[in-house]
């Protein structure tokens, strides 16, 4: 078991936030129950986060600020140390993400990360077992901060219709996931298309790909196989995306036409919860 004495506040920004959140709770004069106490957790929790054994969430940071006058400073961290939680490979894409003024993602099997519920990133990220789950589930919510900006990305996702069937942590997580879809319209920045089975042979069979732009840098094309992900900004890539994303647009339903197979898959293969929270056709 790691002690304090061995926490190396340099070898992560979970160290770090661990060993803030120690300094800090010593200089309040506070044990760990006492501070669990008042930020409403366990002291054991408050001693696994200063130990870093256990990722803090946006929420108990909010609260350890509120708590020891940390004037946002537990609030800033959890951004860092969450996005450390993310595949090394996939941190440089999520870095580009938060910074991008437009993503156009073609997405063929599974929601996009960024549109995702909880209960339904639970699900695709623990197909592979649960080690670690909680602090992948937190970090995915976390990059969908950037939709509740003052300025966010314009966000438009193409999916293709095989995304609303194929049923992911069962039928009230595909429910929620759906609904949450539709509630989305609500996000001027977020616009969704649907590409149906009847558009037959499309130009997004070899994959889902992203299109990331930015206000003074170059786009960025990213691609995923089942190992890592691709960023380049090679141009002929980036014209070859774009055409490739262009036509997706084209083939697919209308935003409003899209809306509406949605919420007709929803209630046909989903159906309707009932009170003890199972689901009924």
């Amino acid at each position: 078991m790691k002690h304090l004495k061995d926490l190396d506040p340099s070898a992560s920004p979970l160290d770090y936030y661990g060993a803030e959140l120690r300094r800090m709770r010593d200089e309040a004069k506070l044990s760990q129950p006492q501070l669990g106490s008042i930020i409403f957790c366990t002291g054991s929790l408050v001693g696994q986060i200063e130990t870093a054994k256990k990722v803090p969430t946006r929420d108990f940071s909010e609260r350890a600020d509120a708590a020891l006058g940390g004037n946002g400073h537990f609030s800033r961290l959890v951004g860092l140390v969450l996005r450390s939680q993310l595949p090394t490979w996939f941190q440089p894409y999520a870095e580009m993400e938060a910074k991008a003024t437009y993503i156009s993602s073609f997405q063929p099997q599974l929601v996009y990360g960024l549109l995702q519920t909880e209960e339904y990133a639970r699900a695709v990220l623990g197909a592979r077992g649960k080690d670690g789950l909680h602090a992948k589930v937190a970090a995915r919510m976390e990059r969908q901060r950037i939709l509740h900006r003052e300025h966010p990305p314009v966000i438009w996702v193409i999916l293709s219709e095989a995304v609303l069937h194929q049923e992911i942590g069962g039928r009230e997580v595909m429910r929620n996931q759906l609904s949450h879809l539709l509630s989305l319209r609500d996000l001027p920045s977020v616009q969704l298309q649907v590409l149906p089975f009847e558009a037959g042979a499309h130009t997004g069979l070899m994959g889902e790909f992203t299109v990331l732009r930015f206000a003074d840098d170059p786009d960025i094309l990213y691609t995923e196989d089942f190992v890592q992900g691709h960023m380049t900004a090679n141009p002929d890539a980036i014209r070859e995306g774009t055409l490739r994303y262009d036509h997706l647009q084209a083939a697919a339903l209308s935003v409003e036409q899209s809306a509406a197979l949605i919420a007709r898959i929803m209630e046909e293969r989903y159906g309707e919860p009932e009170a003890d929270g199972r689901t009924v056709a």
